[in-house]
């Protein structure tokens, strides 16, 4: 039985982290483990590093150095926690999930001069173009391909050779001081010491200038303007007060909480995009279901500068996301407050490139504003920036 060549293993380690100096601090914080239940080697979501001493004693250190790059990149681009935002029917297959994010990191590697093992993954072996992301490969990625397995630190989903629970890893609060102490050695080594492969320098400049995820930003006003709505309080007889049992022959009304309704005004002018328009409306149509709006008490408005469809839906997908013309959002305002189930939350998904109702109207307005660089909408309405 072959033993584990740790003195080669750490060899290969120590010459990645000299070639590039950048990700030396990302590199020692990767755990080895010994394990013959891996053919390569692989990671998992702690920064733990399983490898296999047959691999090792086979590989020379130059293309183990390209190796160790390899993993320590699914953890600093966190693909596991990338693949959990994924659609559950491609989380499915994690051995795709796996190849299209080699094929992420393969191209870097081999663009910056590091030699990687034969058989490596890469977006040219596939006939795809290079610098995408993982997402974009897996869409591109014939059917039933198949590789090795580089761990839960990769496609996120727990392999039989990890070790259970947290002890030796790396959390996720350190995890994210090493992302960008990571992008900020990246930076630095652009500055005094050249050109980064097109992948990394763009990771580094999201990571050193994040984006807002508009999810949380778009569910979190629709939450606030439910609470808003809902917070209405009214008298109702149709449930007697509990203290009406104290007063013989008086019958007391209870304080009641309504459900408020809501209207979703969706832009399908020619300049939307139905992708961004498809994600915004998932959004909304989750966040009211998790709050207990129920289908009744939605209304979907399709409106370029008309209403092209007014239906209430039980989900995203039985939208009918008609028009295509010129733009004016408030038709498609004006439309809902005029509906006979008048909502108390007006939702408006749109590219913010049309006219807007001059005055506050007696429901809150929600803009989710999809695109680049949209305008703003009057003060009074409540703006959430939706990127791709």
């Amino acid at each position: 039985m072959v033993r584990l060549d740790r003195t080669k293993l750490l060899a290969a380690r120590y010459r990645a982290a000299q070639d590039r100096p950048y990700l030396a601090a990302a590199l020692y914080s990767l755990t080895v483990v010994e394990t013959r239940q891996v053919p390569t080697m692989g990671v998992d979501r702690r920064w733990r590093c399983y490898v296999s001493p047959e691999f090792v004693a086979r590989t020379p250190v130059p293309e183990l150095a390209g190796v160790w790059v390899h993993e320590v990149s699914h953890l600093l681009r966190d693909h596991h926690g990338r693949s959990d935002r994924l659609p559950a029917a491609e989380q499915r297959d994690h051995m795709r999930v796996n190849i299209a994010q080699d094929c992420e990191i393969n191209d870097d590697i081999l663009a910056d001069g590091l030699p990687l093992p034969e058989g490596t993954m890469s977006p040219q072996r596939f006939g795809m173009p290079e610098g995408l992301m993982f997402e974009a490969y897996l869409r591109l990625l014939p059917e039933d391909v198949r590789s090795h397995d580089c761990g839960s630190g990769a496609h996120g989903v727990g392999r039989p050779w990890e070790e259970p629970g947290p002890a030796g890893g790396v959390g996720d609060v350190e995890a994210g001081a090493l992302r960008r102490s990571t992008a900020e050695a990246m930076r630095s080594h652009q500055r005094t010491r050249g050109s980064l492969p097109g992948g990394w320098k763009r990771w580094a400049e999201e990571i050193l200038q994040p984006t807002v995820d508009w999810r949380r930003v778009l569910a979190g006003a629709v939450r606030e303007a439910l609470a808003w709505a809902g917070g209405a309080v009214d008298y109702t007889y149709a449930r007697p007060s509990r203290r009406s049992g104290a007063m013989r022959g008086v019958i007391l009304p209870s304080l009641r909480r309504p459900m408020p309704r809501v209207a979703v005004v969706v832009d399908t002018s020619g300049s939307m995009s139905e992708d961004d328009l498809a994600a915004a409306l998932a959004e909304v149509s989750g966040v009211l279901k998790e709050v207990g709006v129920g289908k009744e008490r939605v209304a979907v408005l399709s409106c370029d500068a008309d209403v092209q469809v007014v239906r209430r839906v039980t989900s995203a997908d039985q939208v009918e996301l008609l028009g295509g013309g010129g733009t004016d959002m408030r038709v498609g305002i004006e439309a809902a407050l005029r509906a006979p189930q008048r909502p108390q939350v007006v939702i408006v998904l749109t590219d913010g490139y049309t006219p807007w109702p001059s005055e506050p109207s007696a429901a809150r307005v929600v803009a989710a504003l999809i695109g680049d660089a949209p305008p703003d909408p009057p003060p009074w309405i409540e703006k959430v920036y939706v990127t791709g």
